[in-house]
């Protein structure tokens, strides 16, 4: 393959990882500023989290840029909306 689609590939990787990261910002807006964490089951996303980090160690072992931004981004996301939630659950 050229560099060219090698190119293209990481951009539609990095482009589809950034949609992914903006999709959970409307669920740490909700556990850190309007303090709702009904209906949000830790385990649930503690396995999320599995997935993300198997990702992203898959990311580091073929060397790809998009992967591994897109799942420590993502990981990010989730460790907020955890840490969020946890904090939250603690003050009941």
């Amino acid at each position: 393959m050229n560099e060219l689609a090698e190119l293209w590939i990481e951009v539609i990787g990095l482009f589809a990882g950034m949609i992914g990261v903006i999709a959970w910002i409307p669920q740490i807006r909700e556990v850190w500023f309007t303090g709702k964490h009904e209906g949000i089951s830790l385990p649930t996303f503690g396995l999320i989290a599995t997935a993300l980090s198997a990702w992203l160690i898959y990311g580091v072992l073929i060397r790809s840029l998009s992967i591994i931004l897109a799942n420590l981004a993502a990981l990010g996301c989730i460790s907020l909306i955890i840490l969020g939630v946890i904090r939250l659950r603690g003050h009941e």
